[in-house]
């Protein structure tokens, strides 16, 4: 029998014990198995406590453990308490579709309830790929993310799979423990089915001969190096020289990292006058079949009767408005340069989340280890094309190569190659670059597209279609890679239709939800009636 002061202990040692397994289970630790059974004590809790209010402080502080153990180097820059603040905001809002797990306990049978949870939680995921506040680093099908020998059934699922594989599991696990211990074959067995079909029907097919991509990893000091006035023509020479080592004539693409041209930003318009783009032409004139993309900071100005956006910046000396951009650009040796602006913006750094309600807010300077206010949403380019080669590349800005559904658009646009410009020096040497180096293999996979990845201090790598890290560069330090990468023509399943894979669980939401006030409805009558 257990001890009376251990049982009234037993939630909040619980809500410990989950929120330490998920810490634990997550890239970068190779204890991912953890992950089928670190929500078993939150849904013993769920059964265990009464009163809701103390449900939910059990519930944030799991998550809050979770999160601050696994998301923790946020808070590593110039203002630490914003690492603080997203901890403790991503945990507040991770409880929200348990509390309605919570309800629907109470309310519906456990099948119910169970399906309830997995409905919502969903939800919730897709939610947090959509909105201002957009942080989808622990969705929960990216704790797969070292493991792609599991998932390669993601090219249907896309991480939502993985994410129902994980609650599904432990669902099966917690009922094992709590009422019949001699079924534990039926949550193993779920947990092995998906993995055998994993290394059973998806294997590699031999390789094919590909194009030359060369990809660059300057090794240039985010703080005290990048944006120093000055320094602009020295890392233009940096970028040149290195690109030098491995570029031959046959080469047809030259990856640069976020922000590697015009750190203090370039008008859109005199791009072609730039003496940066200049020098590049100059530099491709020896390898006439190259493309150069590189990450650069551009603006945009809005002159005439175009529709000004909220994102849009004055000037002081009252000329027209103008947008700051996050930005890949193309440059080949002919005269036009191709622009995309990044689209999926990092809430705080560079997006000041619902400014459209909160004019305030666009006022306020966030120094979160980028850029103050908040860079522009004008579209430009969706993919960079070279219909001479019949090639297409996406290149997804820093952050934007955790948004699965995202990626997989642009496929469905046309990419056959995957590129990925991103800084990762912001948070120092700690596990927020490793894991986004890791869920870059799940787009791989998701799209069975090659992934050509530079980053500007690390890890710069190339990612085949299942998977499969390639000639990783060392954190903090200068590299140069290429490798021959072959474009990809067939779409995934999930690239068909990850559009309805994202929304069908809001759908069911709703109805679920509908469901729910509907028979809060009926029972009130027939209590009313009865009485």
């Amino acid at each position: 029998m257990m001890h009376p002061t251990l049982r009234k202990r037993l939630p909040l040692l619980l809500s410990i014990l989950a929120g330490v397994l998920m810490w634990a289970a997550w890239p970068t630790s190779p204890l991912t198995f953890l992950v089928f059974i670190g929500l078993v004590p939150l849904l013993a809790i769920t059964d265990m406590v009464k009163g809701r209010g103390a449900y939910w402080g059990l519930m944030f502080l799991s998550f809050w453990i979770w999160n601050a153990g696994t998301t923790w180097w946020v808070g590593n820059t110039t203002v630490p308490a914003s690492g603080i603040f997203a901890n403790a905001f991503n945990a507040l809002i991770m409880t929200i579709p348990w509390l309605g797990y919570k309800i629907a306990r109470e309310k519906m049978g456990a099948a119910m309830s169970y399906f309830a949870l997995i409905i919502y939680w969903l939800t919730f995921e897709y939610i947090h790929l959509e909105w201002d506040f957009s942080w989808p680093w622990l969705m929960l099908g990216n704790a797969f993310a070292m493991r792609p020998d599991w998932v390669q059934w993601y090219e249907y699922t896309g991480t939502s799979g993985g994410t129902i594989w994980v609650l599904l599991a432990n669902i099966l696990f917690y009922n094992v423990i709590k009422a019949k211990p001699s079924a534990v074959w039926k949550p193993l067995t779920l947990v092995i089915i998906p993995l055998a079909v994993s290394y059973i029907f998806f294997q590699k097919p031999a390789a094919t001969t590909g194009i030359p991509i060369v990809v660059v990893q300057p090794n240039i000091d985010p703080y005290d190096e990048k944006f120093s006035e000055g320094s602009a023509q020295q890392q233009l020479a940096k970028f040149l020289t290195l690109t030098q080592q491995k570029i031959t004539p046959e080469t047809r693409y030259v990856i640069w990292p976020e922000t590697a041209l015009f750190p203090t930003g370039a008008w859109e318009h005199e791009l072609n006058f730039q003496p940066d783009v200049i020098t590049i032409r100059q530099f491709l004139q020896q390898y006439p079949k190259a493309k150069i993309i590189a990450g650069a900071s551009t603006f945009k100005q809005y002159t005439g009767t175009e529709e000004v956006p909220l994102t849009a910046r004055t000037r002081a000396d009252g000329g027209p408005p103008y947008d700051a951009f996050n930005s890949a650009i193309q440059i080949d040796t002919s005269g036009s340069v191709q622009v995309y602006h990044k689209a999926k913006l990092v809430p705080g750094v560079e997006l000041t989340p619902y400014m459209r309600y909160f004019p305030f807010m666009k006022k306020l300077a966030l120094d979160f280890g980028g850029i103050s206010g908040s860079y522009g949403l004008t579209p430009g380019v969706n993919i960079f094309s070279d219909p001479a080669n019949n090639c297409n590349i996406f290149d997804a800005i820093c952050y934007e190569s955790v948004y699965g559904d995202f990626v997989a658009q642009k496929v469905r646009e046309g990419a056959n190659i995957l590129a990925i410009s991103t800084n990762d020096g912001w948070w120092g040497n700690t596990q927020g670059h490793k894991q986004h180096l890791q869920y870059a293999r799940l787009r791989a996979i998701e799209t069975r597209r090659w992934v050509a990845r530079s980053a500007n201090t690390g890890t710069s790598a190339f990612i085949d279609p299942w998977g499969a890290v390639i000639d990783p560069q060392p954190y903090w330090q200068q590299g140069i890679i290429a490798h021959n990468v072959t474009p990809r023509y067939d779409l995934t399943f999930y690239v068909k239709y990850s559009g309805f894979i994202a929304k069908a669980p809001l759908i069911f939401c709703i109805l679920l939800l509908s469901y729910t006030l509907i028979l809060r409805v009926i029972r009130r009558r027939h209590v009313e009636k009865n009485q």
